[in-house]
């Protein structure tokens, strides 16, 4: 008898978000989330620059918002800090 573990889908760039939750948050379709996320270059020791920030949020959050117009800057800011492992950097 083999044993199955359900794992929480995620971003392909960054595997340790939880891509359900962040869908979730932002009232769009994971599948959504998944596909907006895809061309985004998370930053490999997790505190990226201002321009890394700016230039994956130019990809990322019209994509975003072409599910879901509601979602702002701030909102996106929240709902990935909130699900960032290492925790929020922005203060």
């Amino acid at each position: 008898m083999a044993l199955v573990l359900a794992v929480p889908a995620a971003a392909d760039q960054d595997p340790n978000r939880p891509t359900d939750k962040i869908a979730a948050d932002l009232n769009i379709e994971e599948a959504v989330f998944i596909e907006c996320f895809k061309p985004v270059n998370p930053e490999p020791d997790k505190y990226p620059s201002g321009q890394e920030q700016r230039a994956n949020k130019a990809i990322l959050l019209p994509c975003l918002q072409k599910a879901n117009p509601a979602i702002s800057n701030e909102r996106l800011d929240r709902v990935m800090d909130k699900y960032r492992p290492e925790g929020a950097f922005r203060k």
